[in-house]
């Protein structure tokens, strides 16, 4: 038969379906479309380490795996969601009409064209043809964004979509993701409701509700979900949002039965089942954060898509119930895990985190205190981030339950607090590290209403006509504390009233200093990140990478 495309026999397809006749009539399919390299797999798992390996120019995977743990839908939502599945993959799905509603629901996530079975070779071959059509429009986007020139791949992207060309709908979602990533909210919000006057689809209003948020439009934001989740209640991907959204405005219960939802449409996907598992153990009941850690680590731990985050939470709750086993058995896949990225601090903390637990639990006190010491001597560095203070408090806390009581505990809360409350969300985190010590969640939020006052403080200084005044008072303040609200507002103060700051250029210079050094480092927990463009603009992988 007459090939796809001209360059069909340099692609590499993978062929992902557990039955061996519709597995044989997809590869022979492919076969006479041209294609120059087919692997296949058996299970979504095998699916999942191939495409974690390598990189494949065309997927077509079965979204019903029998007597599978994992579905197509979750297989690509885990690699979505990890930044696995690159841009210039082609991806199709097929299924059965039953599975029709969760395949639609997954082509707005990550796929390129999805067949409904029984499919002829015909069909299969157009789904190809216009997707490998539009990534060839996309070619010089796509090699930016892999060579990390975002900037200059946003405004190919846009240039595309303004043309209307054959993958215009496909570019402007490309921009707006973009948009999204460095940080230009309202470019991607006016984008995505361009698109959203061709009709009214789904990824772009949960890409409008990202962009809201980032924006700060956090009610605008929730109704947008709202009305997206009313009309299309099985679309995992808004809950996640929702989830976010939640938390943001204070309410965690909602927020954690919001990701319930997500994890009930796709129980096997790791990354929720991961992300819900660290909301509950922050704000619901321990047994249920460990039942959704547990099966994060049943399904992925091997996986590239597994964060190793989840161990730590595991590790802490083993502690609690005092089961040694299994926290050894943590401490064991921790330090196995971390020897892909031996030079990773984030791998490292978590791995002293866990072995402190394990120390205290097995009696041997130095070594606990030892280990312990040296992590709080990093405190102050860089590189050390709002996740790293969360840990470090949840095994402080765990530290003075044992009664080994540290003389600088609470100044070392009062610290960590001060570095990083710098919103609610972040706040109420860092009190939930801490469940059950009512003397530290104190401290925690009078720190947080502290760093409050003095932001209220320098607004009140700028309306009295001294600006300059409040901009030392933040810079001073966030010298001290290294609070990156206190940056932002700063740099906010001196960029507003430059003309009044005789100054304003070297005093600007100094905050940026600042925020180069120590915010460039996460101040917000890692879950449901509304501003991450890797489920859309995947890139080239390294080796080894901290998970």
């Amino acid at each position: 038969m007459r090939p796809l495309d001209a360059d069909i026999d340099r692609a590499v397809a993978l062929v992902a379906d557990g039955n061996p006749a519709s597995r044989s009539v997809l590869v022979n399919m492919l076969r006479d479309a041209g294609v120059g390299r087919i692997v296949q797999a058996t299970r979504a798992q095998d699916a999942r380490r191939l495409l974690e390996q390598g990189r494949f120019d065309i997927v077509v995977c079965e979204f019903h795996f029998d007597h599978g743990a994992m579905n197509g839908q979750e297989l690509m939502d885990d690699l979505r969601q990890a930044g696995l599945l690159p841009l210039a993959t082609v991806v199709v799905m097929i299924s059965g009409e039953a599975d029709y509603g969760h395949v639609a629901e997954a082509a707005e996530a990550a796929l390129d064209a999805y067949l409904i079975k029984p499919h002829t070779e015909a069909a299969l071959r157009e789904r190809l043809a216009q997707a490998r059509q539009r990534k060839r429009a996309l070619a010089e986007v796509i090699a930016q964004v892999e060579a990390g020139s975002f900037e200059a791949a946003a405004d190919s992207a846009l240039q595309l979509a303004e043309a209307r060309g054959v993958a215009w709908l496909q570019a402007a979602r490309v921009a707006a993701e973009l948009h999204l990533r460095l940080g230009r909210a309202a470019d991607a919000a006016r984008l995505l409701e361009t698109i959203l006057r061709t009709g009214a689809l789904p990824w772009a209003r949960l890409g409008l509700a990202r962009a809201q948020v980032e924006a700060g439009a956090v009610f605008q934001a929730r109704r947008t979900l709202e009305s997206l989740l009313g009309e299309h209640p099985g679309y995992a991907d808004a809950y996640d949002v929702m989830g976010r959204v939640l938390l943001d405005q204070g309410e965690p219960v909602q927020a954690i039965e919001a990701l319930r939802r997500a994890v009930r449409l796709t129980p096997n996907c790791v990354s929720r089942q991961a992300k819900l598992g660290l909301l509950v153990f922050y704000y619901g009941d321990p047994r249920e954060a460990l039942v959704h850690l547990d099966a994060a680590v049943r399904l992925g731990l091997n996986s590239r898509v597994f964060d190793l985050q989840a161990l730590v939470l595991q590790a802490a709750l083993q502690f609690d119930r005092r089961d040694r086993r299994a926290l050894a058995l943590t401490a064991h896949a921790m330090a196995r895990l971390r020897a892909d990225a031996p030079h990773s601090p984030r791998l490292r903390r978590f791995e002293s985190s866990i072995a402190i637990l394990v120390a205290l639990l097995e009696r041997r006190v130095p070594e606990a205190i030892e280990l312990l010491q040296a992590l709080m001597t990093e405190c102050e560095a860089p590189d050390f981030e709002f996740e790293a203070a969360c840990n470090l408090l949840m095994v402080l806390s765990r530290v003075d339950r044992a009664e080994l009581h540290l003389v600088d505990f609470g100044d070392r809360v009062g610290r960590l607090a001060e570095r990083f409350a710098v919103s609610r969300t972040t706040c109420e985190l860092m009190c939930g590290a801490l469940r059950g010590d009512l003397g530290s969640v104190e401290r925690i939020r009078a720190a947080y209403a502290g760093i409050g006052a003095a932001a209220e403080q320098a607004v009140s200084l700028a309306l009295e006509g001294r600006p300059r005044d409040a901009a030392l008072a933040l810079l001073e303040r966030a010298r001290r504390t290294l609070n990156a609200k206190l940056m932002d507002l700063a740099l906010h103060t001196l960029e507003r009233h430059r003309a009044a700051i005789a100054d304003a250029p070297a005093l600007l210079a100094q905050v940026h200093a600042l925020q180069r050094q120590h915010a460039s480092y996460g101040t917000q927990p890692r879950m449901a990140r509304v501003d991450d463009a890797r489920s859309l603009v995947a890139v080239a992988r390294p080796a080894t990478m901290p998970r």
